[in-house]
């Protein structure tokens, strides 16, 4: 096997990334590495870590990012914040291409910015704070979870602590002990009050987004992932918002879930089906939840309509 094929494949287990190390090791010399770079056939990260391939996805330019990083700044290295958020699967922050990085309290900080994708930090963890992931060392979900919502505003904090609950990365148990973990921090008053607005049956953000557009609104719904089943007991659909007395349901269609033609299809048929059983049914997109008003204006005229309809 050859060098560049031998190194494509140890990229393969490491997110895309290989180490100078490896790249002498595969056979390179120092030079020709310096060649591929400058030729562009590879992609130099930091000091020492390169991406093989001329052309990485996003989504493994990211990850490799974040691997050159915690190897490129040493063993004591770990993932914090966003991107500790994004290795542990938690949705509810918009991806930013900042990679966030910890280094040991009790050692020196790089005083000259590393890359412009690269925020260095020095966080002090305790014991049980950081865990791996694939190899990539990073602050536990729990740790993360209680330093990212300290640092944005309610709707993110409460779509991140849903996505968590939702996602099995921190329990219920665990959420009660946030408290006690922020405590005393900046952010934590706040924080504190969007701990108990957490939901764990919301399956996206933007499910979330548009209970708390709700709950400001004064039109909370009642249910989510509400179960409607027709008199037999069979299952007629799941909606993500339910207002059970006036028969209406919300509907939070984001991209990810929705916007294949099969998915399209079966959201139809699931809604003819409600629609038919006597419910009615709102849409909600991203674009509608930054309008604080709309959704609950919309919600609020068809539970009247639909109570209406009842007299």
């Amino acid at each position: 096997m050859g060098a560049h094929q031998l190194l494509r494949d140890i990229a393969a287990g490491q997110d895309g990334m290989v180490t100078l190390t490896q790249a002498l090791r595969a056979g390179l010399s120092r030079d020709q590495v310096r060649q591929l770079c400058r030729s562009g056939r590879w992609q130099r990260l930091l000091r020492g870590c390169y991406i093989p391939d001329a052309e990485p996805s996003e989504s493994t330019l990211r990850r490799a990012r974040v691997r050159a990083a915690v190897v490129g700044l040493g063993p004591g290295a770990f993932a914090v914040l966003d991107t500790a958020l994004d290795l542990h699967g938690i949705a509810g922050l918009r991806r930013s291409p900042q990679v966030h990085i910890s280094v040991p309290v009790d050692g020196p900080r790089p005083q000259r910015a590393l890359a412009p994708w690269l925020v260095v930090h020095q966080v002090t963890v305790g014991p049980g704070d950081v865990t791996e992931i694939a190899g990539i060392r990073t602050t536990t979900s729990l740790r993360t979870v209680s330093d990212v919502i300290l640092r944005v505003d309610r709707y993110p904090a409460v779509s991140v602590l849903d996505s968590a609950l939702n996602q099995g990365r921190i329990t219920p148990a665990q959420l009660a002990v946030i408290p006690s973990l922020i405590r005393g921090r900046r952010g934590a008053v706040g924080a504190r009050s969007w701990l108990a607005e957490a939901d764990g049956r919301a399956q996206s953000p933007l499910e979330t987004r548009t209970r708390l557009r709700c709950v400001d609104g004064r039109v909370p719904p009642d249910a989510l992932q509400l179960e409607v089943r027709d008199d037999d007991g069979y299952l007629l659909g799941i909606g993500d918002l339910g207002w059970r007395a006036p028969r209406v349901i919300a509907e939070a269609d984001g991209r990810d879930a929705h916007g294949t033609l099969e998915a399209a299809f079966a959201d139809r048929r699931r809604q003819n089906r409600l629609v038919n059983a006597g419910w009615t049914i709102l849409r909600f997109t991203w674009q509608d939840t930054l309008h604080p008003t709309y959704i609950p204006h919309t919600v609020r005229e068809a539970t009247a309509a639909a109570r209406s309809q009842v007299r």
